[in-house]
């Protein structure tokens, strides 16, 4: 199993919640290490590079707006497989079909404002921790 590092953003809907603590202590309890962390409201920019991918499509400027709208707490956690084992722990996009257990299937209301985002591939995670953490 590789050892790998991906990019974990804690959305403005799980800061405004106060789960913070409780996704760090899920990766934390899984075996990940936390290498690097940061509270921060995106601004423009950022969001945009972030999200670059759905630039034409129809949710675009919500999830922009959304993202935006508060502070997020974006992270760079580390181990073996870290990309699959986080997005694993993540569930799917939609809290509806996430199972229990999972961040999103215990915690998410709808598929924008479902708690956190995890990089999908190791090249997103290295494209993302660019973005983030320079």
């Amino acid at each position: 199993m590789p050892h790998q590092s991906t990019f974990i953003m804690v959305k403005p809907d799980g800061v405004r919640r106060g789960l913070v603590g409780e996704v760090i202590a899920r990766f934390e309890a899984k075996g990940l290490s936390l290498e690097r962390m940061e509270l921060t409201v995106p601004s423009g920019e950022v969001a945009a590079r972030h999200y670059a991918e759905h630039r034409q499509k129809s949710f675009y400027a919500g999830l922009i707006d959304f993202i935006t709208s508060g502070p997020v707490v974006a992270m760079q956690w580390s181990g073996e497989s870290a990309v699959t084992v986080a997005r694993t722990m993540i569930g799917s996009t939609d809290p509806v079909g996430a199972p229990p257990g999972t961040i999103r299937g215990d915690f998410g209301l709808d598929v924008q404002e479902n708690i956190v985002h995890g990089s999908d591939s190791p090249d997103s995670a290295a494209r993302e921790l660019a973005i983030w953490f320079g």
